[in-house]
C-alpha cells in the first residue's frame, strides 16, 4: 500500500526512534510525510487535541507507540495507565475513523497471564494479571471496537540503543558489580526494536492491508537470567550473573511465568522471518559499543 502522510506517536521512545530511522528510506525518495510526536508536541489522552491534529494533517496512517509501560508503577498509578493505554487508543482510533486512515498499534505479550506451555496464538484468550496488562488488553479492545480494520502488533521484552531498558541496566550494574541476580524462571523472547520497527515498514509497505492481531518479537526464547548472562559474554563485561527464583525477586506487578509468543502469522501473512535474539542482540551491543 501507499502513504502520503505518516503519523508516528511516541517518536522519542525505543520503538520511536528506532521507526524514525526505518521510515527514512520509504519517506526519503517518496515525497512521504513523516510526522513526529510525543507528549510535548501531541497529547493523546486530550480527544479534542487528536482530533483537531488529525484534521488538520490527514495523516494516512497513525503508528501508535506511545503507552504507558512503567510495568511496577502502573500498579500504584493505575489512572495514568488508564488514560495512556486505554483512553488514548480510543482518541487514537475515532481520529483515524473520522479521517478513513489506517492504525497500527503496538501491544504487548502481558495480555496473557502467562501459563501456557507452548508459544502464545494471537487467537488465545487473553487474561492479564497485572494493571499494565489489563490496560493493554482494555487498549486492544477499545481501537478493535471503534477501527476493526487495525493492526494491532504485540511484542515484547523490547530493548533498544534508545531510552532506558534491560540491555543498558546490565550493562551499567555489570560496570559496577562483581555479581548479580537475575530471575531464572520466567520465559520470554528479548525483541530488538529496530528489528520490530523493519517489521512494520515491511507490513506497510505489503501490496495489501491486512487488518488483525499479530505477533512480532526476535526467534527463539530465554529467561532473564540467560538474557542477562547473554548481555555480558557479547559485550566482555567480566560480571557474574547468579540464578534466582521469581520468589526471591518480588515486584508489586505480576510477571506472566511464560510468554512466549508464536509468529507463524505474521511469516505467513507478511513472509517476515524474525531474527534469533542471540543475533539481534549482537547488533545492538555492537552499535552500542560503535556510539561511545
Amino acid at each position: 500500500m501507499t502513504f502520503n502522510t505518516i503519523l508516528l506517536t511516541g517518536a522519542k521512545g525505543q520503538l520511536g526512534n528506532e521507526l524514525t530511522i526505518a521510515l527514512q528510506p520509504l519517506t526519503k525518495n517518496n515525497g512521504i510525510e513523516l510526522l513526529l510526536t510525543d507528549v510535548d508536541t501531541l497529547d493523546i489522552c486530550n480527544c479534542e487535541a487528536v482530533m483537531s491534529y488529525c484534521a488538520t494533517h490527514r495523516p494516512d496512517i497513525i503508528i501508535n507507540c506511545a503507552a504507558y509501560t512503567a510495568v511496577d508503577k502502573a500498579e500504584s498509578d493505575k489512572e495514568m495507565a488508564q488514560k495512556l493505554n486505554v483512553e488514548a487508543i480510543g482518541n487514537l482510533a475515532q481520529a483515524a475513523k473520522s479521517i478513513n486512515a489506517k492504525i497500527i498499534h503496538i501491544s504487548t505479550d502481558y495480555v496473557f497471564d502467562g501459563t501456557a506451555h507452548e508459544p502464545y496464538k494471537e487467537s488465545d484468550a487473553t487474561s492479564p494479571k497485572s494493571v499494565y496488562g489489563i490496560t493493554k488488553a482494555e487498549g486492544e479492545q477499545n481501537l478493535l471496537k471503534i477501527c476493526p480494520d487495525a493492526i494491532i502488533l504485540r511484542t515484547a521484552w523490547l530493548y533498544s540503543t534508545y531510552g532506558r531498558n534491560f540491555v543498558k541496566t546490565m550493562l551499567s550494574l555489570g560496570e559496577q558489580r562483581d555479581k548479580l541476580t537475575v530471575v531464572a524462571d520466567q520465559f520470554g523472547t528479548p525483541t530488538y526494536a529496530a528489528d520490530l520497527a523493519a517489521a512494520i515498514v515491511r507490513i506497510m509497505s505489503h501490496s495489501t492491508w491486512e487488518p488483525g492481531i499479530y505477533h512480532f518479537t526476535n526467534s527463539g526464547f530465554a529467561t532473564w537470567y540467560d538474557f542477562a548472562s547473554a548481555i555480558m559474554l557479547l559485550s566482555h563485561t567480566n560480571c557474574e550473573v547468579l540464578p534466582i527464583a521469581t520468589e526471591q525477586y518480588p515486584t508489586p506487578a505480576q510477571r506472566p511465568h511464560y510468554s512466549v509468543l508464536s509468529k507463524q502469522k505474521i511469516t505467513d501473512t507478511f513472509g517476515i522471518i524474525p531474527p534469533h535474539w542471540l543475533e539481534a542482540l549482537t547488533r545492538c551491543l555492537d552499535k552500542l559499543q560503535n556510539n561511545k
